[in-house]
């Protein structure tokens, strides 16, 4: 009994000590956080987060481009979200003779502004448990495709309903692994227009170099506009389209931020597995995060090389490098939090707690026990696809040659169901992409890529787990990669701009049916289709099923735990304090950086700490206006306990009042394993002090017009 007791006290004061942890469901508010978040200091009901029926802060909340946040902060549809998350726009509209991603762009009147082809903006209407509906019909006697059938099709019926006659979508996700399921209806917008996007100096300023690590400078934001037809309902890019008029903007507070003080950050968190047995988290740690860190660490030294002794190839190349880098970096700092935090014999301990608080019950613990057993057995064979899996992602696909010949498969396939004199206008399809691709090719760099990624392969991948024809390609030619390079490079047509297009106008299929790269790419399919992905796939069905009952079980044993599903890029509330850490021995960060930090890094001679004129002369004067702290210094970023991941870049950081304070855009390195385990010591979230981020409109940019737009309060 009493070691029962003990046992108990040490699981729950597991989940205890994770007091800013979660990410919670504001449909559930009412329910399961107001009273905490009340106690915490916060000033709102959770109608006044979440409303169906009237307006509420989720209608400010926006789904930017399916990947990012951003949130509407004026009656014309005015969108804040992250620099790094309108990038890539800001990259399709730069050249070097334009180079906005250098110097910046600002469009002085709304027929300045720019259109984004592809760029959406989404708003949840409503959210409505739908559990039972999901599994009416369900049965223990189903096989699981059966069950599965009946899930979708129970699905199907409550997406028709939720928008047959209406502009709506919607769509139902699983939460904690099956056991319960949610509707989201949602309103996508599609012509959103660039506003403004500070230059680089500003907004990517620390560079790769203080990319995830806190103090930070990074005046990380950018501004785009919602635009709507004439009745304010989504419509395509249209002239004639006008200003999107939501039903709530959030208002701007420029009181600024207190260490204790409470903070919420509301947006779309990409993924997080916080519910992960301890053997996943041991492969992530110490095989899958390293492998990956290594293939794009090959891939950026190069990139890095070619970019800085080309402008052309700078610009071009931009967009995807950032993308590379940060999860290149991330993945670092997750295996080092990981370590530091001892997560995996946490986990195990865990574990071993959990199983004897079952003690009681001699056939529930057998049946975990049993449970236990077969995530060692089933992590131990998912360990080989995993690396093989990390190796197709990481590295062949690290290859442009590869990539360009998978995007073309599908055309391939479809063209060849058409007559042969159909083939030219069919294939002409994909001229535009095609030209995109070229734009800036530097293909010194990608043969240089694609010679160092055949080696990583070679030397990474088991010869027994490798693709037959790589590896017979690395044997011909005694594993000399830099003939097996220029081969690839020299034959095929999809690195070759005027092949390519050739094959194209001339809906000549089998030149690139029988193209060395096609050839190739068709291999590695073929191989992973037999060897790899079945057989991953089907673990994966088999854990599914073990963490539904495991994690159903956990909620049962720890009655009083607050439970939070994982995040899946649905709408979510975490909140927490404004608070300085401590992330190692004789080391304690406040919890607020500002602009004379900023120009304390300066170095001219590095790229990543640059800055320009016009900025040093805004600080020297201090002319910073009714931006300004009370101590007469600009605040640029602050941290702040917030449980927070991919996704969340952009997300409003919102104060007791639900007015807007800043933008989320980081994590502090130490505090990514949150993905994985939330260690309230060192997990922080960097936000975007809205403060700069008007600064820099106003002063910096000049374009203070976009500021009479907004409600700001003292």
């Amino acid at each position: 009994m009493k070691k029962q007791f003990f046992a108990l006290l040490l699981s729950v004061s597991f989940f205890r000590v994770l007091a800013d942890e979660g990410m919670w469901l504001p449909f559930l508010l009412k329910q399961l956080n107001e009273s905490d978040m009340k106690k915490n200091g916060c000033k709102l009901s959770a109608k006044d987060i979440y409303d169906v029926n009237n307006a509420s802060l989720k209608d400010a909340i926006v789904h930017f481009g399916g990947g990012c946040t951003a949130e509407i902060i004026s009656d014309k549809g005015l969108l804040l979200t992250n620099h790094h998350c309108g990038y890539s726009y800001v990259a399709n509209h730069s050249s070097v003779d334009k180079d906005y991603l250098t110097q910046g762009f600002w469009a002085m009147n709304q027929s300045e502004e720019k259109t984004n082809p592809g760029l959406t903006a989404t708003i949840i209407q409503r959210i409505n448990d739908v559990t039972a509906q999901i599994n009416a019909g369900v049965t223990d006697k189903l096989s699981e495709k059966q069950r599965d059938s009946v899930q979708q099709a129970n699905s199907k019926q409550l997406i028709d309903a939720a928008t047959k006659g209406t502009k709506f979508e919607a769509f139902v996700r699983p939460f904690f692994y099956g056991n319960q399921y949610i509707l989201f209806v949602t309103l996508t917008y599609k012509d959103v227009r660039l506003v403004g996007s500070p230059p680089s100096f500003i907004g990517k300023f620390g560079g790769d170099t203080d990319n995830w690590v806190w103090p930070r400078h990074t005046g990380d934001f950018s501004v785009f506009r919602i635009y709507a037809d004439k009745n304010n309902e989504p419509a395509e890019y249209s002239p004639d389209n006008v200003p999107y008029k939501p039903k709530k903007s959030l208002t701007i507070s420029l009181k600024g931020v207190n260490e204790g003080d409470f903070t919420m950050v509301y947006g779309f968190p990409g993924r997080t597995q916080e519910y992960l047995f301890s053997d996943a988290v041991d492969i992530t740690m110490n095989q899958s995060d390293p492998d990956r860190v290594a293939l794009r660490d090959k891939r950026l030294t190069i990139m890095n090389r070619f970019m800085k002794a080309n402008d052309t190839t700078r610009i071009a190349y931009a967009s995807n490098y950032a993308s590379i880098a940060n999860y290149w970096k991330k993945w670092m700092g997750e295996m080092q939090g990981l370590k530091k935090f001892d997560a995996v014999n946490k986990k195990k301990e865990f574990e071993k707690k959990f199983l004897e608080l079952l003690s009681s019950d001699p056939a529930e613990k057998e049946k975990f026990s049993t449970v236990f057993n077969e995530f060692h057995a089933l992590y131990a064979d998912y360990k080989v696809y995993q690396k093989q899996n990390d190796y197709l992602m990481e590295c062949l696909l690290g290859i442009n040659a590869f990539t360009a010949a998978r995007a073309v498969e599908k055309l391939i396939t479809t063209v060849k169901k058409y007559p042969v004199e159909s083939a030219p206008k069919e294939m002409g399809r994909y001229y535009p992409d095609i030209e995109k691709f070229f734009k800036g090719y530097n293909k010194a760099m990608d043969k240089s890529i694609c010679r160092t990624m055949l080696e990583a392969y070679a030397q990474g991948v088991e010869k027994k787990l490798r693709v037959p024809a790589i590896d017979s390609l690395f044997t011909a030619n005694q594993n000399n990669y830099d003939v097996i390079t220029d081969k690839i490079y020299n034959e095929s047509v999809f690195v070759n701009k005027d092949k390519y297009l050739s094959a194209l106008k001339s809906g000549d299929v089998k030149a690139l049916e029988t193209d060395i790269a096609y050839r190739l790419w068709k291999s590695i399919a073929a191989y992973y289709g037999t060897n790899v992905t079945p057989q991953s796939s089907a673990i994966d069905g088999k854990l599914l099923a073990l963490y539904k009952q495991y994690v159903d079980k956990l909620t049962k044993v720890y009655k009083d735990k607050k439970f939070y599903p994982d995040a899946n890029s649905t709408l979510r509330v975490a909140y927490g304090k404004v608070k300085p850490y401590k992330p190692r021995d004789g080391v304690v960060y406040t919890h607020f950086t500002t602009l004379d930090g900023m120009m304390e890094k300066e170095d001219p001679n590095n790229d990543d700490f640059i800055v320009f004129p016009k900025l040093k002369e805004l600080h020297a004067k201090k002319d910073y206006g009714r931006f300004a702290d009370k101590d007469g210094s600009l605040h640029i970023s602050f941290i702040a306990s917030n449980h927070t991941t991919g996704g969340n870049s952009g997300s409003p950081v919102l104060n007791a009042k639900g007015e807007l304070i800043g933008t989320n855009y980081d994590r502090v390195w130490e505090g990514t394993m949150s993905d994985i385990m939330f260690n309230p010591e060192i997990c922080r979230n960097i936000i975007l002090d809205v403060h700069y981020t008007l600064f820099v409109i106003e002063k910096y940019a000049g374009a203070g017009y976009l500021i009479n737009e907004m409600k700001i309060v003292q």
